[in-house]
């Protein structure tokens, strides 16, 4: 017996059939479970769900079915597979956070963005989503192919009609054997306009399509958690070759609260991202003190959508802290895309448009598929059809044949023999009802039968003409795209180090706006004249109580903004950096943009095209000290701001303006003196020196503005108790810098001391605002013209006497009366003057 058991033992070598069964397995697994078909973009068990419950009759008219029943399903007639593996697939086609467009409808608790799970299948309920109907449009129309199923007992579908690009608009993600494929959610309107792009290059050009053309129209991911991507290189290596990184971004706001302290709102996540382990990350980071500067976080999500609030110490730069975060949390993430799916069965690395091509070709097949069973189907009924005409013609012939039978076979053969019918249309005659012996039924008949023609022609022409069929495939896409079609979700932003982005913005004229308070925004030309003709500037801005703009200035998109602070430092960003926002959007925050320090205010901004040789920075302070700096020493300034200007304790820089050093300079101080000295007067120094006195000053006095001769004919002084009056500029002669200054404004008891100071022409128009944040805005032709010593006349009446003016400013938005082509026309003006003065 021993030695029988011992003859049945085989020798077999171990390494072949470790390597048979292992390539078996990972063969299996590559095709059989974990990547997705490029046709439908859907993994085996994603398909299986979808089809078990539209046999489950389980479509988004219908009530919702318990989970259990569907994975039930899924398991015992397609899947013979792991319950669980079954319901997590079915939970993330329903989760709006991980399925860019969720093809089940899930009722009960699906999880959430915290990484909470879903509760047990026994639970919740679900049924298709109004989308997923598209997906199996058309099954039971013979447009794929059939398999049976693991134990023969059931046919499953190869793969699903999928009226849309599934693939690209959900993407997916899957680890198999040595591969892995990672695609990205799309846009749906985007995807189909780059199919459409094919179709229609096809059918108006016969020609191929090139992948430029799909990268103008499908911008890049677009994920169902929003957030932003930075930079467009990661994006167009994904899409040329099939594999890149794309850097995904958290949506923040810098705000400031009541207290001065600045906070950071938090209000997307990048895609795939734990909230709650987010969170308690931040948390580890403050208590191993690797990030220093937060007071409070906390997580004020709602139903209204995601709040994550970071509140921060008052000394602490708000932005480089969030730089920290940026670089030790997943508030900024890498989304590595490997465009894997399988093609024939093979898995292959496709760019984005050999996917669509692979997606358009099984469209063909579908259509195609489904035109010839409905050209089926339309003949099949029009010669039945045609046999009841020919009844009908016939009728009391056919009557008696049927009645002088003995029984239904002998009245068919009969009727074949008489009419020259078919087996089926004599069959038809021998069932058709009495009630089709009426006019009406006779009339319907026929119009069945004109309308059948007609459909059999059209369908004859679909299968004849590849661009007729392509005509179809484009009408039903277009009503997908524009039934489910919305919005963009995920923002591409610029990235500094991603030189292509500048090339693809155009270097085109526009306008920056910034208010007082600190918001900035962009907008175009067109956005301007586009509004209401007369209309009244850019006066229907959104701005926050107590505010107004205090520069408007238009340059071109790829020029310089330089913007100087009250403690001396310089930023810089490219004009198209800022946010474009409409004529009636606030803007962004400033130091959402910059990367401010505590109190630190913008005390002017300057646009620069090019920095020129002849070209200076000519800066004022607080205390009397100018400085004149060829503006080249400005050209490398680094994100964190660069020294303008070496302040002593207590100064601050108040103005700066670019110079060709041939100007007039104008420094006026708060107790009334003013000097006027030729700019020459000042020589050249380094951008880090503290400059040279510009006017000495008494104890108690202070620069409160500075001005050039050629910004206007007057100087227009304002004092803190609303008196003022403008002065004509000849009336001050020029002098050597370092002087006392000759009077300008007479102090009284009435008047208070100077707080503004503005160089005007007869047309502009001024804005005094109060302490108490009330504005005032006076026509400058509206204000006497007074000689140096004197008080001025009243400007705005103040009756309380604790509130003053608290400053001047010079309106940029022009008056309420002038039209938008008079304000461009102005700002071009300027424009053209600055640059025919640096040429």
């Amino acid at each position: 017996m021993d030695e029988y058991i011992f003859d049945k033992v085989q020798d077999v070598d171990l390494k072949k059939t470790m390597e048979t069964s292992y390539i078996d397995y990972a063969m299996s697994v590559i095709a059989s479970r974990a990547l997705p078909d490029v046709r439908d973009g859907l993994k085996p068990v994603q398909r299986r769900i979808l089809y078990a419950m539209i046999e489950l009759n389980n479509g988004p008219d219908k009530p919702h079915r318990k989970c259990a029943r569907i994975v039930g399903d899924t398991m015992g007639k397609y899947h013979p597979h792991g319950d669980s593996s079954i319901y997590e697939a079915l939970v993330k086609l329903a989760q709006d956070f991980s399925t860019r467009y969720p093809l089940i409808d899930g009722h009960g608790n699906f999880g959430s963005v915290d990484g909470d799970g879903a509760a047990a299948m026994r639970y919740t309920e679900a049924r298709l989503s109004k989308i997923s109907m598209e997906m199996l449009s058309d099954i039971n129309k013979d447009t794929v192919d059939f398999n049976p199923n693991f134990d023969e007992s059931e046919r499953e579908p190869v793969v699903l009609p999928s009226r849309y690009p599934n693939l690209l608009v959900n993407g997916t993600s899957g680890i198999a054997v040595g591969m892995a494929t990672n695609i990205p959610p799309h846009n749906l309107v985007e995807v189909i306009n780059g199919v459409l792009k094919i179709i229609d290059n096809q059918i108006d050009e016969d020609r191929d399509t090139e992948i430029d053309e799909i990268l103008d129209i499908i911008k890049g991911p677009d994920f169902p958690t929003g957030a932003e991507i930075i930079g467009r290189r990661g994006i167009e290596e994904a899409y040329r070759t099939g594999r890149g990184k794309i850097r995904v971004r958290a949506v923040t706001e810098i705000e400031t609260m009541q207290n001065g302290k600045p906070r950071i709102i938090v209000t997307e996540l990048p895609y795939m991202v734990n909230k709650a382990k987010l969170i308690e990350k931040i948390a580890d980071l403050v208590k191993e003190k690797k990030i220093d500067g937060i007071t409070e976080l906390r997580d004020e999500s709602d139903r209204n959508g995601m709040r994550i609030v970071i509140e921060l110490r008052r000394d602490v730069n708000a932005n480089v802290l969030l730089n920290q975060l940026y670089k030790h949390t997943q508030l900024q993430d890498t989304f590595g895309v490997i465009m894997l799916a399988l093609v024939n069965n093979e898995p292959r690395v496709l760019n984005i448009l050999q996917m669509l091509e692979y997606y358009l070709k099984h469209q063909k097949e579908v259509v195609t598929r489904r035109t010839k069973y409905d050209l089926n189907k339309a003949e099949e009924r029009a010669h039945i059809l045609q046999g009841l005409l020919i009844a009908l013609d016939h009728i009391d012939e056919v009557i008696s044949i049927i009645r002088g039978s003995q029984n239904g076979n002998i009245a068919k053969e009969r009727l074949i023999e008489r009419f020259g019918l078919s087996e089926a249309q004599a069959q038809a005659i021998i069932d058709m009802r009495l009630r089709a012996l009426t006019g009406l039924e006779r009339e319907r008949l026929e119009a069945e039968f004109a309308e059948l023609l007609a459909k059999i022609e059209e369908y004859k022409a679909i299968l004849g003409d590849e661009k007729k069929l392509l005509g179809v495939i484009k009408e039903e896409i277009t009503i997908i795209r524009d039934k489910y079609g919305d919005e963009r979700r995920t923002k591409i932003s610029y990235d500094e180090f991603d030189i292509s982005m500048e090339d693809l913005i155009p270097n085109e004229t526009t306008l920056i706006a910034m208010t007082k308070l600190g918001y900035i925004k962009r907008m175009t030309v067109d956005n301007f004249k586009s509004q209401h003709r007369g209309g009244k500037g850019i006066k229907g801005m959104q701005t926050i109580e107590d505010d107004f703009i205090e520069d408007l200035l238009m340059t071109m998109n790829h020029d310089y903004i330089m913007f100087f602070t009250n403690q001396g430092r310089v930023y810089r960003l490219k004009a198209y950096e800022i946010p474009e926002a409409s004529r009636t959007a606030r803007g962004m925050a400033i130091i959402n943009l910059l990367q401010l320090m505590p109190d630190e205010q913008i005390t002017a901004i300057i646009p620069i095209k090019e920095y020129k040789e002849d070209r200076y920075l000519f800066m004022a302070t607080k205390y009397g000290m100018v400085k004149k700096t060829p503006i080249k020493d400005y050209e490398n300034i680094r994100k964190s701001g660069l020294i303008a200007i070496n302040l002593r304790e207590g100064d601050e820089l108040i103005e700066v303006k670019i110079t060709n050093g041939k100007k007039d300079v104008f420094l006026v101080t708060k107790k009334g003196m003013c000097i006027r000295f030729d700019e020459d007067d000042v020589r050249p120094t380094g951008r880090s020196s503290m400059g040279v006195i510009g006017m000495s000053l008494d104890e108690d006095d202070q620069i409160i503005g500075m001005q050039l001769d050629t910004q206007g004919e007057y100087l227009l002084f304002v004092s803190a108790k609303g008196l003022g009056k403008r002065t004509a500029i000849d009336e001050f002669k020029v002098q050597f810098r370092g002087g006392k200054g000759v009077k300008c404004y007479k102090l009284t008891e009435k008047t208070g001391e100077v707080v503004g100071v503005k160089a005007v022409n007869e047309e502009n128009e001024i804005m005094l605002i109060t302490t108490e944040g009330i504005i005032i805005r006076i026509l400058v032709s509206d204000i006497s013209i007074l000689g140096r010593i004197t008080s001025g006349v009243k400007l705005i009446n103040l009756d309380d006497e604790n509130v003053f003016v608290a400053s001047l400013a010079k309106v940029r938005e022009e008056s309420s009366s002038t039209s938008d082509e008079d304000i461009i026309k102005n700002l071009e003006k300027e424009l053209k003057e600055e640059n025919q003065s640096d040429s």
